[in-house]
């Protein structure tokens, strides 16, 4: 393909119809104009214009067509009227039959993707590490591999862009060259990049170690995509700038953030000082969506690993969503996917300063609200963080000698300090411990010293 030609296609713009059939059977706490609404902010994450949307009530989905073949004859003309239109965008994920069939019917001038496409394309534009790509590139395999038949004589994937000459959504993915249409060719590169992903888990699993050695304790940060997980990441983490002393000393570099969907695929860890000294790390984690593909889940198992090893979740929730009970719902059947549902968790209502006045909410029993884009409501929150990882603490008051001074550190740094006075022969104190540091400290414990009194 000519320069000048891969120019004009780069230039091109996406317009597509949208798509949906709502049936009988169907999630009560979403309808299909609401779950339409979420398919175009996907789709203009994805670079794509909407011009339409289509809803169709059925029973249930037709198996060979999803919508019914008169809807689906009539939105052929009305696509052939619209040269402007190039691609129809369905809600649900179509199977292999139902999309050649689609296919078909357009005609080839037609793009046909389905919401798992969708998601796909833009977590290829949005992956940037190599774990992150593998990730992506081993979901979009399992995806297009049942869909070889007829697909892959016009279907170029690249790594991130268009270099090689592909154009537009869900063209973004995992080889620079055209890809063989041989089955196995490619279920010999899905069982490479599993391999990959092996030795991926096991790093992960060296630092997961490392941190508990170290008595680390870890909070996930989880939510529905775009909900401010990031934001709030770095409102946790940006005061910690300042030292004792009230100097500034160097920022954390900041999470990345974008009002997008899914801004956020590589997880990011920052520690943090709790308001007794405790040193913990948060972790910010890839955005749930509802009907996230199982592939993708499972692709991303090794990141989402950090979910299970956590001590304890924080589910952040965008508390101006007209869908909010919806989106808590999605949110905590993908944790349970994952079996992470009875993990201790606190919910976390963001965007608290964005409230119009005339909206009423009802909130979650325990339910925190914070502002991260204000700072608002931030202490409160690393306080109850404090007081739910103290319950599997083990409290001990201790008198440290001077010549302990790295064990006076660790419990400055790895447990609750209540108080300390310094001594002559050194430094009482009363703290909350892990039971590995409690047992460490069992010499020292001042056992003739009244409690609670400094």
């Amino acid at each position: 393909m000519s320069n000048k030609v891969g120019e004009e296609l780069s230039n091109t713009v996406e317009k597509a119809v949208l798509v949906a059939a709502e049936t009988q059977n169907g999630q009560r706490l979403w309808n299909a104009e609401d779950s339409l609404d979420e398919l175009a902010q996907l789709a203009g994450t994805a670079g794509i214009e909407v011009e339409g949307k289509v809803v169709q009530r059925l029973p249930h989905p037709n198996p060979v067509t999803y919508i019914g073949k008169g809807k689906l004859e009539e939105l052929r003309q009305e696509l052939s009227l619209n040269p402007g239109l190039n691609s129809v965008v369905f809600d649900d994920e179509l199977s292999p039959g139902q999309q050649r069939n689609i296919e078909r019917t357009f005609g080839e001038r037609i793009k046909v993707l389905d919401r798992t496409a969708l998601i796909l394309d833009i977590f290829a534009q949005h992956a940037h590490t190599r774990e992150g790509q593998i990730q992506v590139e081993l979901a979009q395999y399992e995806y297009l591999q049942p869909r070889l038949t007829g697909m892959w004589r016009h279907l170029i994937r690249q790594a991130g862009g268009r270099a090689g000459g592909a154009f537009g959504v869900g063209l973004r993915g995992p080889g620079e060259t055209q890809l063989e249409t041989d089955r196995r060719q490619i279920r010999t590169r899905i069982a490479s990049l599993r391999r990959e992903l092996e030795n991926v888990r096991a790093a992960r699993h060296q630092h997961y170690r490392q941190r508990k050695r170290k008595e680390l304790k870890t909070i996930a940060l989880v939510g529905y995509t775009n909900v401010g997980k990031s934001s709030l990441l770095n409102a946790l983490s940006y005061p910690q700038r300042f030292n004792g002393n009230g100097q500034s000393g160097s920022d954390p570099p900041k999470a990345y953030v974008a009002d997008q969907l899914f801004a956020t695929l590589d997880p990011t860890t920052r520690k943090v000082r709790l308001p007794a000294g405790t040193q913990v790390l948060f972790t910010d984690t890839v955005g749930f969506i509802k009907k996230l593909p199982h592939n993708l889940i499972a692709a991303f198992r090794a990141t989402l690993e950090g979910i299970e090893e956590a001590d304890l979740i924080l589910h952040v929730v965008d508390i101006t969503h007209h869908m909010v009970d919806a989106r808590i719902s999605a949110v905590r059947s993908i944790l349970s996917e994952l079996g992470v549902a009875d993990k201790p968790t606190l919910q976390v209502w963001n965007k608290a300063d964005a409230v119009p006045r005339w909206m009423t909410r009802s909130f979650s029993a325990g339910a925190l609200q914070v502002s991260a884009l204000k700072g608002t409501g931030i202490e409160d929150l690393l306080s109850a963080v404090e007081c739910v990882l103290q319950k599997n603490l083990i409290a001990l008051e201790v008198n440290i000698p001077y010549t302990e001074g790295g064990l006076r550190s660790r419990i400055f740094s790895q447990g609750s300090v209540q108080w300390y006075q310094d001594g002559q022969g050194g430094t009482r104190m009363r703290a909350f411990v892990s039971p590995g540091l409690a047992e460490t400290l069992k010499p020292y414990e001042d056992l003739n010293h009244e409690p609670g009194k400094a």
